[in-house]
């Protein structure tokens, strides 16, 4: 999503329309809940894996010859990044659910933490490796098209060997159900009923309001983050290269919301979700402070404090996420256990696909200056909807 941001911006679209399409992006992930049923019955899960790899790497293609013509229409290249979203999505479906078939429930927790690792590294790769090569390429061939045209034919030419790979080794599921007809119809149907059963929940809009709430900085910032390093310094912006941007954010970010993830969940563990709740909560609404400091004093933004105040920003979110580690038992019960990054789930991502759409808009509006104050000022209106909603007595009982 953020490599598609990126190729927003270049292609024509300005911080407005690139929030909006960056979002759109994520209503694929918000909508997957839906057809959970229609693949659980899909039967052959190896199958439909190898069929799910293999359009995606035909819409990879297609989007490295599109990104090469003359002319690029931003929103033809969102229907494409959109198609590709939605096979992800899919594609995520089936490989929990393969996952959950091949291995017991102990095997799943032994192996937690290589998921978990793995999925980390592939954001390294996507985020920051990517970017910074599509960086060298626009110097290279000093044009961007031809830049984004080479980036997307290996970001094709590497998938074509994942999906080679997979469909070697990958094992066949033993005793798999048969195959089951269901209409589109019938599967949204049969969610909605989970739906109905979350909602009859007790103090269910209260917990999903304070979750908002400690969401809202992050999907404020989720998109406008990155227009902030890229914008000029007239602007209010670092005026970073994308080189910085790919290095900063997608490295070091990276690996600081990893290790923030990794000692939010060892201390969960070892002082337990009633003592560590309030802790997760308010770090999680404390990371937007580093841009804010980038925001007043752009005269520290030199390489080593822009990898700074990220590192500390990305450490409180990845941290501050675990925080979903309470909710989601509470509303989803045992249904997505095996996540490894809670911002995939239907229920986050359905509470900030909004903000997040229309954060370019309130961007440019209000300037990254005023932005982000008003992102540090909804962390103690979240503490406040917090301690009002009585969500933590709610949640731990």
């Amino acid at each position: 999503m953020f490599v598609a941001l990126l190729m927003f911006l270049q292609f024509g679209a300005d911080e407005e329309m690139a929030a909006l399409y960056s979002g759109g992006l994520f209503l694929p992930w918000v909508m997957k809940s839906y057809f959970y049923s229609k693949v659980r019955n899909a039967g052959l899960l190896e199958r439909n894996l190898h069929r799910a790899e293999l359009l995606m790497l035909v819409c990879l293609m297609g989007i490295a010859v599109y990104v090469s013509e003359a002319k690029v229409q931003d929103w033809l290249l969102f229907i494409l990044l959109f198609a590709l979203s939605c096979l992800c999505a899919w594609h995520e479906l089936l490989s929990r659910l393969f996952y959950s078939k091949m291995l017991e429930p102990r095997e799943q927790r032994l192996y937690g933490t290589t998921k978990m690792v793995s999925s980390q590294m592939t954001l390294v790769v996507t985020y920051g490796v990517l970017i910074i090569v599509a960086g060298f390429f626009e110097v290279f061939f000093r044009s961007y098209q031809k830049a984004w045209a080479m980036e997307s034919s290996l970001v094709a030419g590497g998938f074509m060997i994942f999906c080679i790979l997979n469909f070697i080794v990958l094992p066949r599921v033993q005793g798999r159900q048969p195959y089951r007809y269901e209409s589109v119809a019938d599967t949204v149907k049969n969610e909605w009923h989970i739906v109905s059963r979350i909602r009859q929940k007790p103090h269910i809009f209260a917990v999903l309001l304070s979750l908002f709430f400690l969401l809202l900085p992050q999907a404020l910032m989720f998109n406008t983050r990155v227009f902030f390093l890229l914008a000029s310094s007239e602007r209010g912006g670092l005026d970073c290269s994308f080189q910085d941007v790919g290095f900063a954010q997608g490295t070091i970010g990276v690996l600081a919301f990893s290790l923030g993830i990794a000692l939010g969940r060892s201390m969960m563990r070892e002082y337990g979700n009633r003592s560590m709740f309030g802790v997760t909560a308010v770090v999680l609404t404390l990371s937007p402070v580093p841009y804010l400091l980038m925001a007043l004093y752009p005269q520290i933004g030199n390489m080593l404090m822009l990898c700074c105040m990220t590192f500390v920003a990305q450490l409180f979110f990845g941290f501050g996420l675990n925080v979903c580690r309470v909710y989601v038992p509470y509303i989803s019960e045992q249904r997505y256990r095996n996540v490894t990054n809670f911002l995939y789930l239907p229920m986050v991502a359905s509470l900030m696909v909004v903000p997040m759409t229309l954060s370019g808009w309130l961007c440019m509006e209000l300037g990254y200056q005023t932005f982000f104050k008003l992102c540090v000022a909804i962390a103690p209106v979240a503490w406040i909807v917090l301690w009002i909603s009585r969500t933590k007595r709610y949640l731990l009982n």
